[in-house]
């Protein structure tokens, strides 16, 4: 698939300016810059061209005539189906999409010009718990609050084991000797440990949304385009929260609800430069790589405060290739996320608000991947839409958890 193929060659191009930026000449840099243009054009029109295709599939599906161009008789012209007069209706049967009801609806706001009678009369305006009177494609653009998501999920290590099956986790590793010319070593028996056992079981997601038939009516088309999208969004987010803590209790177990290893939990009374020192110091050598600190943004930018006996900050905020920022504290990637208590003084003792941690050392399990379904429930004659999912994880390695806890005032 192309699109794909473009998010490919994007990923690559920002890898090699990471790794490369030091080696690349001007001349490359320029051609770079060229091409990754021309891939988000790309892209965006595949986008577009995705979006008016389902629409029309949509349209298609309820009933709608299709213009093909020929008008006949029997037919309306296109222009007088997309532009009627201020009592008839516009694109897709939808008035309070009309060019002309935008404009008077511009004209409410702006001058406080009464809305012309042929719309206020209709009963469907007079519910008040949906924008309906505002037009429909305003309203397709302020319907959703805009949150946070997405950034924990693609870290994680993903699997589809059975639920119920116990997977071993050996503590032990085999090591190699030395032997003289000739000779052999001892055979090393790999065990697992005893309480290595990993265990998962089945906890379910479900996130429903209901339509209501008045609503559906007047203004569905608002909500159609998103409703799928805030209803995986919402189950991603519930799955991200979890992974960082969850208590284990009919959901996964969250990675701050682990106890990290011995020497590896932190305590400090404010952000400051010795906890980053400290931590550094108590991850191991063996799991540095990949180890990334996770904290909220707030935090972040307290730590970014921070100033080294030069005066300069010790936090560093780069701009990828999509402009998106990359956060790094002595030079460590920080994944800045809403499910990390943000550090205050009214944060309780013993509270977490920073961690590292390798985010493939915790494993989702989900043996029933996100499916969604629309029916109708008879009873209510709501329109219901809903994403079901089974899922479970749990930390597999926590030897590369170092978490800085809200310490014991004095």
């Amino acid at each position: 698939m192309r699109l794909k193929e473009i998010e490919a060659r994007l990923a690559q191009i920002r890898n090699e300016l990471n790794t490369r930026a030091a080696e690349l000449t001007a001349e490359e840099i320029t051609a770079l810059e060229t091409e990754v243009t021309d891939l988000q054009e790309e892209r965006t029109q595949i986008v577009e061209q995705a979006e008016r295709r389902n629409k029309l599939l949509a349209r298609i599906a309820a009933g709608e005539p299709i213009d093909d161009g020929v008008e006949g008789e029997g037919t309306t012209p296109t222009v007088l189906r997309n532009f009627k007069g201020a009592a008839g209706e516009g694109d897709d049967g939808d008035k309070y999409g009309s060019m002309e009801y935008r404009k008077a609806f511009m004209r409410y706001v702006c001058r406080g010009a009464a809305i012309p009678t042929e719309y206020r009369a209709d009963a469907v305006s007079s519910t008040t718990d949906v924008g309906a009177t505002i037009p429909t494609t305003v309203l397709n653009q302020i319907v959703q609050k805009l949150e946070s998501t997405g950034m924990i999920l693609a870290l994680v290590t993903r699997t589809a084991y059975k639920g119920g099956v116990a997977i071993p986790v050996s503590t032990v590793k085999p090591t190699a000797t030395w032997v003289a010319e000739g000779k052999g070593s001892d055979k090393q028996k790999f065990t697992a440990a005893k309480d290595g056992m990993i265990t998962f079981a089945y906890h379910k997601l479900r996130c429903a949304v209901a339509v209501s038939l008045e609503v559906d009516t007047m203004a569905i088309s608002a909500f159609e385009a998103m409703l799928i999208n805030n209803i995986v969004e919402a189950m991603t987010k519930a799955l991200e929260q979890a992974i960082i803590s969850g208590d284990g209790n009919g959901k996964p177990k969250g990675i701050l609800n682990e106890t990290p290893a011995e020497g590896q939990k932190l305590t400090s009374l404010k952000p400051a430069y010795a906890d980053l020192i400290a931590a550094e110091a108590a991850l191991p050598q063996a799991y540095e790589n990949g180890a990334v600190w996770c904290m909220s943004k707030n935090t972040f930018m307290q730590y970014y405060g921070l100033t080294d006996s030069n005066g300069q900050p010790i936090g560093r905020v780069n701009y990828g290739i999509a402009g998106k920022p990359e956060r790094f504290l002595l030079g460590r990637q920080v994944v800045c996320c809403d499910y990390v208590p943000t550090y205050s003084t009214g944060v309780a003792e013993n509270t977490a608000f920073a961690f590292l941690f390798n985010f493939k050392d915790y494993v989702l399990n989900t043996n029933y991947a996100m499916g969604v379904k629309k029916y109708e429930d008879n009873d209510t004659d709501d329109k219901v839409t809903k994403g079901i999912m089974l899922a479970d994880g749990k930390v597999v390695d926590k030897n590369s958890l170092v978490t800085i806890c809200m310490g014991k005032a004095m």
